[in-house]
């Protein structure tokens, strides 16, 4: 399935409060916020982003995220680059294989919940 946020859907984001983080979230830090976040950077793995809505990261995301931290299942998490420690949607946790790590993609990614677990596509914005 490749998935693209419809107009309506930005619409709805527009609404919510969102945190713009212009930098690398580093091993260590911690960003917690009550609406969207947004990084212009890396999240470094050992640092932790969660969010009541959506996460994107316009970098690599190698740390743990956290998107629907309070419960929201329709929230997703994109990054140009998905190689996280661990990836949380709402009461939904999923981490690298078992003796490996994720698997880099030359494009950007997003994961989101369908049949009950988290699944990652490639991003394919809407037209």
């Amino acid at each position: 399935m490749e998935m693209a946020l419809a107009l309506d859907d930005l619409k709805d984001i527009q609404k919510e409060k969102t945190l713009l983080v212009q930098k690398t979230v580093r091993s260590g830090q911690c960003i917690r916020f009550e609406g969207n976040v947004v990084v212009l950077g890396d999240v470094n793995p050992g640092a932790e982003i969660a969010a009541a809505g959506h996460v994107a990261v316009f970098g690599a995301l190698r740390g743990l995220v956290h998107a629907g931290a309070k419960g929201d299942k329709e929230a997703v998490i994109i990054a140009l680059s998905l190689e996280p420690t661990q990836l949380r949607i709402a009461d939904h946790i999923t981490r690298p294989p078992d003796g490996g790590n994720w698997e880099a993609s030359s494009f950007p990614e997003i994961a989101h919940i369908q049949d009950n677990m988290v699944v990652i596509d490639r991003y394919l914005p809407s037209k």
